[in-house]
């Protein structure tokens, strides 16, 4: 069982309005992989329940995590409001992750849109084979743009137009006439249902890393489920719980639309 430590906060900085680049110092750092977790407790005491947020980058150092997130609740505004020395109750690592060798020797393909673009940059680092990224924004505060760059070719697609292409990701894909053997992919629900059509129709292997709300982290209270094609072996339904076998899974394994 994962335990609750301390983390130390380095650095924390507004990226795109209502986004927060946050850099953490904890002993969990050298168990991170890409696609997993962390969750963040807040200090005040009518706000119970952890916030789940992806890890964005695990530091060479095994020490530093980097967690990318946007400010959507109490808790979340909370975290905005800590500076440089300050402390968080964090839980994790938590989740499994993307499943790198499945991508040894392929051409791999990372899609993330909104705030589904953090947990790929970790995953774009960690990547040694051909890969390519699309990024999905509103707008043309385009968080983590460059460091995607640094990690190889990144198209851009924002719903108004500012910057790239003139829509979302799955239209960025096709005007550049993207493709990959491997998929992975990040982002609301609509993004995952149009990658997983996508995915199917170019017979590329696909994973989704979904975006849920959660209460404990860990499984036990089932408040994270998805429907899936075959039965659990122990509850003996078609569930699964998005933050213990999740969040990321093979497009086929989840019904999603």
């Amino acid at each position: 069982m994962k335990k609750k430590t301390k983390a130390k906060i380095l650095f924390q900085k507004e990226i795109a309005p209502a986004v927060f680049d946050l850099w953490l110092e904890a002993d969990l750092a050298e168990q991170a992989r890409p696609g997993q977790f962390l969750c963040l407790y807040p200090k005040e005491k009518d706000t119970l329940l952890p916030r789940p947020i992806s890890v964005c980058e695990a530091a060479p150092d095994g020490r530093t995590l980097r967690l990318v997130y946007r400010v959507a609740g109490q808790g979340t505004r909370e975290f905005s409001g800590y500076g440089k020395g300050g402390e968080l109750a964090v839980l994790g690592p938590l989740g499994n992750g993307f499943p790198l060798p499945e991508a040894a020797g392929k051409k791999a393909l990372l899609i993330g849109g909104g705030i589904g673009i953090p947990p790929l940059l970790q995953l774009a680092r960690e990547l040694r084979g051909e890969k390519q990224t699309v990024l999905g924004y509103r707008d043309g505060n385009l968080f983590l743009e460059e460091a995607f760059r640094r990690e190889g070719r990144c198209e851009i697609a924002t719903e108004d137009g500012s910057v790239g292409t003139k829509g979302n990701v799955m239209d960025a894909v096709r005007k550049n006439c993207l493709e990959g053997d491997v998929i992975f992919a990040c982002g609301p629900l609509p993004l995952l249902r149009a990658v997983k059509r996508y995915g199917a129709e170019r017979g590329s292997r696909t994973f989704l890393s979904l975006e849920e709300h959660m209460a404990c982290g860990i499984g036990a209270c089932l408040g994270c489920v998805v429907r899936t094609r075959e039965t659990e072996p122990r509850s003996r339904v078609k569930n699964a719980r998005i933050c213990t076998e999740g969040p990321v899974f093979e497009a086929g394994e989840v019904e999603i639309g």
